[in-house]
């Protein structure tokens, strides 16, 4: 995954905090608008597509201020699809993108035949249940309408919690690709419905309950403590396969800006930050 390790991210942010307003110079001429730092010296652009919450929440208002001192600008352009990001990262018009897991961007990759790369992890958003017209997920009705994602990456996902609820069994081989015709055992004839993942809030209203996505609830108003279930953080299916990451082409691998982007957000101030801004709902992967 050309995954960048601490060490070498914390020897990159040394390195690139010790250049001179010369060398600044010269980094800012691979994406800089050439403006000014504080101090005067050239400031490097470094422009990142996001999700609007919350990636573009955490890069606008504690990635930014941190870069800026090192004279780096930070561009945040928001999206609320999760296609477009990854295209205008392959093409060159935003050096990094911060809104997909691990997963997600294998899935991405091998079906778009793209070679985007996990620059580093850095944080978790447990997937949760939340209630609809239904409030006890200990007593669900027989019958029970539950809306989960319907994206290859997420689906699956949602029906291993249901599953780890005890209220479906999926066929021994479904896994992470889960789709509901993995269903092999559903005793309470609960209705499954697909839907896309960003409008599973609008819709929470119609169905018994819903699965949905962290940054779709936090962008909704709806908080993990509020879930009626929800994903463990530990489990190695989310430690290995749901971390969110900063992502960027293989060319770019061994930029120095987003090395630096990513070391600030792999920081002791970083996982303060995410606990007293989101109270549990986004957790650090680091």
């Amino acid at each position: 995954m050309n995954d960048i390790t601490i060490s070498r991210r914390t020897a990159l942010k040394t390195a690139f905090a010790g250049l001179g307003a010369a060398a600044l110079g010269g980094i800012a001429g691979c994406g800089s608008d050439g403006a000014s730092g504080s101090d005067g010296s050239a400031s490097a652009t470094l422009t990142v597509a996001a999700s609007p919450s919350p990636h573009a929440e955490i890069l606008n208002d504690f990635a930014a201020p941190r870069l800026a001192d090192q004279g780096i600008e930070l561009v945040v352009k928001e999206y609320t699809d999760y296609i477009i990001p990854n295209q205008v990262t392959s093409s060159g018009e935003v050096d990094a993108n911060y809104f997909q897991h691990i997963n997600y961007l294998n899935n991405y990759n091998e079906e778009n035949g793209t070679d985007l790369v996990n620059a580093g992890s850095i944080h978790f958003e447990p997937m949760g249940v939340f209630a609809g017209k239904s409030d006890d997920i200990e007593a669900v009705a027989d019958g029970a309408k539950i809306s989960v994602p319907n994206d290859p990456t997420n689906e699956g996902r949602a029906l291993l919690l249901l599953q780890d609820l005890g209220l479906i069994t999926l066929s021994e081989d479904a896994g992470i690709t889960a789709t509901k015709n993995d269903i092999v055992d559903n005793p309470k004839n609960l209705d499954i419905v697909e839907q896309e993942a960003a409008m599973l809030p609008s819709t929470l209203a119609d169905s018994d309950f819903a699965v949905i996505n962290g940054n779709y609830a936090i962008d909704a108003g709806l908080s993990l403590k509020d879930a009626v279930a929800s994903e463990d953080p530990q489990s190695d299916v989310i430690q290995q396969e749901y971390a969110n990451i900063i992502c960027t082409s293989a060319d770019k691998a061994d930029d120095e800006r987003i090395a630096a982007l990513v070391d600030v957000l792999t920081t002791d101030e970083f996982r303060t930050y995410l606990d007293e801004t989101f109270d549990g709902s986004v957790l650090p992967a680091f």
